[in-house]
């Protein structure tokens, strides 16, 4: 349905069918995570997957399409997706007030690449204050890079909002790699040279 920024013919009803059970309680409910994943549950996710979506279909992309010969407009499923951005919206801010932090973070990165629509720019002067207030502060530095290259993109102040991305991170996660966690026969970890 979308992967690595390719849109398919599916993803559209796809899209709108995520952004209409974006509210149903079960989306509220938690889901299994690997130690890499964003916190939240199943309504991030889903928040998560329309962001890509969205992404996938901004004005950068657009832009990327046709720097490589690919005009946009060929694309039918670009074109659809972009044509539901103002739904998807609908779907995605009503998520802004959630109960749950991690759904009012996602949904706040999800609209980032929806509000490149026209139709929708005119929010971005109520959602500056929300990416300011809410994602700058997140304390995952992809939300704060997010909200600082939007609010400098719509020409919005970025004066003391900084990254703190620790370059780090993934060195200094502790590691056990056990047989166990590679999942290993006993007799493939019977034949392992050390």
């Amino acid at each position: 349905m979308h992967h690595q920024n390719t849109l398919y013919a599916a993803t559209v009803p796809a899209a709108l069918y995520v952004a209409a059970i974006l509210l149903d309680p079960r989306t509220a409910l938690p889901v299994d995570k690997r130690p890499h994943d964003f916190p939240g549950p199943l309504r991030a996710e889903l928040l998560g997957w329309l962001d890509s979506v969205a992404e996938a279909a901004d004005d950068q992309a657009e832009a990327t399409m046709r720097r490589f010969g690919f005009p946009p407009e060929d694309h039918p499923p670009f074109v659809r997706t972009r044509e539901i951005r103002p739904l998807l919206f609908s779907a995605v801010s009503a998520c802004f007030d959630d109960h749950d932090p991690h759904v009012r973070e996602a949904a706040l990165a999800a609209c980032i690449p929806l509000l490149d629509d026209p139709h929708l720019r005119h929010h971005r002067t109520a959602t500056a204050p929300l990416l300011r207030e809410t994602l700058a502060v997140s304390a995952l530095w992809q939300y704060q890079e997010r909200a600082v290259e939007a609010l400098s993109a719509w020409g919005e102040d970025t004066t003391g909002l900084e990254v703190r991305r620790n370059p780090f991170t993934v060195c200094d996660t502790p590691l056990n790699p056990s047989a166990a966690e590679w999942h290993l026969s006993s007799e493939d970890r019977a034949d392992l040279p050390f």
